[in-house]
């Protein structure tokens, strides 16, 4: 790899840039790169206006002149790695160790030891997924019933808390969203160090990351993104002197930056320096100067500002503690009185009395602080897990967050909130009612500026995609018809654009084609099912920026059902006729891994003949990972408890660039496929969705729906497609004016048409619904190509809350009236679209399909 050229800035340029830091300017990509290179009188300038930006945040924090650390055990649980990093000496081959991985024992061992130290944070440090390289690590791990590494980890993690109290700090590498849910339960804290973003330095042969699939900054960037999305407190950082350039260096700055702007989850950022080691590639690479250390450190500070924590390593700085104080550091990180650095093995650890010392000869005050900042730890959630309360309230000083002082950790019980779904119903249970009469208490949730991210950050990650531009293309629309009157489903994206955007007589040429397929493929007989909707909480923390549904615990419309409510409103629907219950409701950080098999257990016990249609993909993830199952075997659970079919939602659009502006922290579009897939894989068959008009365009939707289709290919599982209009009034992300006002009526007439011709001959029922879209809305919709009304419903809350003002429940006349208003015969249906018995449909028409409190 060559070595790329230092480019000296001018006296003129340093000046300049020192000028704007010491008047509080915010710095620029060339600024911040200028300002490494000061040295001399010019460092002393900049640690000067790096300092002030310090002491300004301690201060906002309410910890002037304290600098932190934490006192912690070094826990080495695997040496093997896949990733070959040329400087690295942690990791190592199978035949220099005993064994591919510390046991259980081995790790509780130097656990208790740290605890009768007064040890408080037990830092797991690891390979990146080991057994995908080597097959020791494998076996070892097979052997002892684990999947992969990181299933072991969770279990040791659990036992350092049940045995010692110790609070882990995984550094397992590179995660998925899916490996934060399973993981986030038994940490209060995680960390990956983001080293930097210059891809050459890992795509060129020579470059220190070359030959390491975990070091591509991009997949490295993705991680803090996701450990901000699933609201875990992450440590990252840089190395420097490992062959960046100094803009390189600017530019990793500014990344991190970015994703703690837009999802407040950093919560420190190391800068390290690199020290070379024998035995390494590196061995002949100088090691990075103090001084430039120093300003790197600097220039962190100003581009990072007064709220983000930055750490030097201080086995690393050679003595010069002042000047990284100085230059703008707020804490040590982890000092460990037991273990070495088993990273930097050459480096001991100075001991804390000395560091303390050393810190104050600065005019600075050592305290100790947990492995969880305690802006984190004072924030509560959805920062910190439930089951992980306990743990960190027994060692964190309620006033300030920090570590108690000379606090010894001992073991507590690592378990289930409740042990089981609510006994207890809790809020305003009556939401399900009182919403069509009283309505919501007010039109956002109370922590509507800090649960969703940075609005502002949004914004302007918005303004750097063409997301949101509705394209007009030049195909010829009439082309396009033909097509799709000759091969429905043969249409190219660019044929299926341009009918997106048709409108006047075109619009009505492609209602009318859509409708004609939809007669060639299920008849004109318009279908429904009775059934109740109902939704067991609406508490949740996942930050959906277009959900006005979720809430707080403590806001005024925040409810949880207890089971009994759950079970008796399953048994008011059987009495009306219904013969599908619809379960769905908010991620709520109490539920126990229980809680989803024991609310269909409740409603099978109750009804057993009642279809149990319940649970999205984001729920059956959350379900998985708070049992510690894969997602197959969590839904062969589900399935032996009772549940049936699963709803197709939380896909709102199959695109990331959509979805990271619509949720800050619910599942990528991948996982939503995989939960789908393997769901239809296991004879669970399930809806498909598309919510659409916030900040889409008609190149997500088609996208969207060929992705459908090619699941439909593979699995046949998809019951029926149902397009969901965007209801803007109450959602977040059009309260901040990130969102347009839904789609227009043009619109959703082109989406139910284009989707019955896209999915022709793979998914035969495309449904309206009239929760969003009223009743005429609703039969225009039938007169476009769809052929399902949904279901009665019995109560509606999500849309509801969201600003809809077409009701939350239909009783089955209403239901009829709307397809027999447009002379279309109705029938009765069951979830997967079969013949209703007798006796059911009966019940339905005496009873309406409406509950007895709602008649």
């Amino acid at each position: 790899m060559a070595e790329r050229e230092q480019i000296q800035p001018t006296e003129t340029a340093l000046r300049r840039a020192l000028r704007r830091a010491r008047d509080g300017v915010a710095l620029d990509h060339a600024e911040a790169t200028v300002l490494l290179h000061a040295r001399g009188e010019h460092l002393a300038a900049l640690c000067e206006a790096a300092s002030r930006v310090r002491d300004a945040g301690l201060a906002a924090v309410g910890r002037p002149g304290v600098i932190t650390y934490s006192r912690k055990v070094f826990i080495p649980l695997t040496r093997l790695c896949r990733d070959r990093c040329h400087y690295c000496t942690f990791a190592t081959v199978p035949r220099r160790l005993s064994a591919p991985y510390l046991t259980p024992e081995e790790v509780l061992d130097i656990a208790r030891r740290g605890a009768e130290l007064g040890c408080k944070e037990a830092l797991f440090t690891l390979g990146d997924r080991p057994e995908d390289r080597w097959r020791q690590a494998r076996d070892w791990l097979h052997e002892r019933g684990y999947d992969d590494t990181l299933s072991y980890l969770r279990a040791v993690a659990i036992q350092v808390l049940e045995e010692t109290g110790l609070l882990p700090h995984l550094n397992p590498g590179v995660l998925t969203w899916t490996d934060f849910q399973r993981l986030k339960p038994v940490a209060p804290s995680m960390g990956m160090m983001l080293e930097t973003t210059a891809r050459r330095l890992w795509a060129e042969p020579g470059g220190p990351h070359f030959g390491s699939p975990d070091k591509e900054p991009a997949v490295r960037l993705r991680v803090l993104e996701d450990a901000g999305r699933s609201a875990v407190p992450f440590t990252t950082g840089i190395l420097i002197g490992i062959g960046e350039t100094y803009a390189e260096r600017a530019e990793s700055l500014f990344a991190i930056r970015k994703v703690a702007r837009q999802y407040g989850g950093i919560q420190e950022v190391i800068v390290q320096n690199f020290r070379a080691k024998p035995d390494t590639p590196m061995r002949e690479v100088p090691d990075a100067e103090l001084a430039e250390l120093a300003a790197t450190i600097a220039v962190a500070r100003l581009v990072l500002g007064p709220g983000v924590r930055i750490q030097a390593p201080p086995n690393l700085v050679d003595e010069q503690y002042a000047l990284m104080i100085r230059a703008g550091i707020d804490d040590w990180g982890g000092v460990s009185p037991l273990t070495p650095d088993h990273v930097n093995p050459e480096r001991p650890w100075p001991r804390i009395e000395e560091l303390a010392q050393r810190t104050a000869e600065a005019g600075f005050t050592l305290a100790e602080r947990l492995t969880i900042y305690p802006e984190y730890v004072r924030r509560g959630e959805p920062w910190l897990d439930p089951r992980l309360v306990p743990h960190v309230r027994a060692l964190a000083d309620p006033r300030t967050g920090l570590a108690i002082e000379g606090k010894r950790p001992a073991g507590i019980p690592w378990q289930e909130p409740d042990g089981g779904f609510g006994a207890v119903a809790a809020g305003r249970t009556d939401l399900h009612a009182s919403i069509d009469t009283e309505g919501r208490t007010g039109d956002r949730r109370g922590d509507f500026d800090a649960v969703y991210g940075d609005w502002s950050a949004l914004r302007e990650s918005m303004r750097e995609s063409t997301a949101g531009a509705l394209e007009r293309l030049d195909t010829d629309v009439k082309a396009a018809l033909r097509r799709a009157a000759d091969d429905p489903a043969g249409l190219t994206d660019e044929e299926a654009l341009a009918l997106l955007t048709a409108d006047g007589p075109a619009l009505e040429a492609l209602a009318e084609l859509a409708d004609e397929v939809r007669r060639d493929t299920v008849g004109d007989t318009v279908t429904y099912v009775v059934n109740r909707n109902i939704n067991f909480t609406n508490v949740c923390y996942t930050g959906c920026r277009f959900c006005a549904f979720a809430q707080r615990r403590t806001d005024p419309d925040a409810y949880t059902l207890s089971l009994e409510q759950v079970g008796r409103r399953a048994e008011e629907s059987w009495a009306a006729g219904a013969t599908e219950v619809c379960m769905q409701g908010g991620i709520h950080p109490d539920l126990p891994g229980t809680a989803y098999f024991d609310l269909v257990r409740e409603v099978k016990r109750r009804v057993p003949e009642l279809h149990v249609h319940a649970f999205s993909p984001m729920e059956i993830v959350n379900g998985a990972t708070r049992a510690g199952l894969s997602i197959r075997d969590w839904l062969v659970q589900a399935r032996e408890a009772g549940l049936d079919t699963i709803p197709g939602t939380a896909a709102e659009i199959l695109d990331d660039e959509i979805r990271w502006v619509l949720t800050k922290g619910k599942l990528p579009a991948a996982t939503w496929v995989e939960v789908i897939k393997t769901a239809h894989s296991l004879g669970i068959r399930s809806s498909a969705t598309m919510m659409y008009g916030h900040v889409d365009s008609p190149r997500h939707w088609v996208a969207h729906l060929r992705l459908l289709a090619r699941i439909q290919d593979e699995t046949g599982g998809f019951t029926e497609f149902v397009p969901l209009p965007f209801v803007h009034q109450n959602a977040p992300v059009y309260l901040a004016g990130l969102a347009r006002p839904g789609p227009t009526l043009g619109e959703n007439r082109a989406v139910h048409a284009v989707a019955r011709l896209l999915l022709h001959g793979r998914i035969d029922n495309v449904q309206t619904s009239w929760v969003k879209l009223g009743v005429e809305g609703s039969r225009l919709m039938l007169q476009g190509g769809a052929n399902d009304l949904g279901g009665t419903l019995m109560e509606e809350t999500i849309s509801r809350m969201a600003g809809s003002q077409h009701g939350s429940r239909k009783s089955v006349r209403e239901l009829e009236e709307i397809a027999t208003g447009i002379g279309r015969p109705v029938r009765q249906r069951t979830t997967t679209y079969g013949e209703v018995p007798e006796e059911r449909r009966r019940v339905a028409r005496e009873r309406q399909g409406l509950g007895l409190a709602l008649l």
